[in-house]
């Protein structure tokens, strides 16, 4: 079976070669993470006034139309050029929302380094959660398989490992805005744990 950082090296050379529909497939298995990402950020900075999904659909129009620009030949470069296409789209409907026209760059380095901070957590999250270490977790960036690892969970098992794990609240702030008990939480918690963990292993 070929890995899968070469099969998205071979996807993007057929996109180069004229293969259109082979950047859709690349977008879609970006999807999950790019909308995580984004939910970190509209989170810290917007208070949910964005729907992610918006967002991401946004990043994927300009990715379309911008894919020309792209110089990168392996996923992490791939992953890292879209993650500044998503930080400039955020900054975009920052200054919508203050009601400012005039373009930010520092705004924009500051919402790209902490997307990167992000997906490096993403990272960490990965490692934590695996109980063995998978060989596609190495073929991979490992932020994105995480990210479709949690989209296949239940939404409560998902939101306590998004708040306490990327979002960094502790347990009595997780339980606080889940609006549950500290050890209901923590009972979640643990069980959405290895469910994640089971879900990885799938993915492997």
């Amino acid at each position: 079976m070929e890995p899968a950082s070469d099969s998205l090296e071979h996807t993007l050379a057929r996109v180069r070669g004229g293969d259109s529909e082979a950047l859709g497939e690349c977008l879609a298995s970006y999807g999950n993470y790019l909308a995580l990402l984004a939910r970190l950020q509209i989170g810290r900075r917007l208070q949910g006034k964005l729907d992610a999904s918006d967002v991401v659909q946004e990043v994927f129009l300009k990715a379309h139309r911008d894919f020309g620009q792209f110089r990168g030949t392996t996923e992490p470069e791939f992953a890292a050029w879209l993650r500044e296409i998503l930080a400039t789209s955020i900054a975009m409907q920052i200054r919508r929302f203050l009601g400012t026209r005039k373009r930010d760059p520092r705004l924009e380095r500051e919402l790209a380094d902490e997307l990167d901070h992000s997906s490096r957590a993403l990272n960490r999250g990965l490692i934590v959660a695996q109980s063995t270490p998978s060989q596609q977790a190495d073929r991979r960036e490992q932020g994105v398989l995480l990210a479709n690892a949690l989209a296949g969970l239940p939404e409560h098992y998902r939101e306590v490992i998004v708040l306490h794990h990327l979002e960094g609240l502790s347990l009595a702030e997780t339980a606080q805005r889940m609006k549950r008990t500290p050890d209901s939480v923590q009972k979640l918690w643990a069980r959405a744990l290895l469910r994640l963990r089971q879900v990885l292993g799938e993915l492997a």
